[in-house]
């Protein structure tokens, strides 16, 4: 059996693991939510991280009624989640080295020791 991302299942029979027709995986592909690798002679191929997001998004549409806009929305929200969770504990992991390493100087008030209150986010998080 594949482990994770690597690409080894051909359409068919990818749509056999995920217990549904091709068409389905194409029209997931069309929308956006599925991204297969391409062989030179156009082939897709699906690896087992490709199946495990098809059962998602198949649980969504038919379990919970979400329609394919929807999920992708989820899907996008779910990727925004984690990169600002990979953001907090980077900065987690700064302020813990900041701290570890001695005093910390605030430039804007002059004061020692103390961070800034008001510190300048991103503006936005692209999608």
């Amino acid at each position: 059996m594949a482990t994770g991302r690597r690409p080894v299942y051909v359409i068919s029979i990818a749509a056999s693991l995920a217990g549904c027709h091709p068409r389905t995986l194409r029209i997931y592909e069309e929308e956006g939510l599925l991204d297969p690798v391409r062989t030179d002679t156009n082939i897709r191929l699906y690896s087992d991280d490709d199946l495990e997001r098809v059962r998602a998004i198949r649980y969504l549409t038919q379990s919970r009624g979400v329609n394919l806009a929807g999920v992708k929305l989820l899907f996008q929200l779910r990727d925004a989640a984690d990169l600002l969770g990979e953001i907090a504990a980077q900065l987690a992991e700064a302020d813990a080295q900041a701290e570890g390493g001695g005093r910390v100087e605030n430039v804007t008030d002059g004061e020692r020791g103390r961070r800034p209150r008001n510190r300048q986010r991103p503006k936005g998080v692209e999608l």
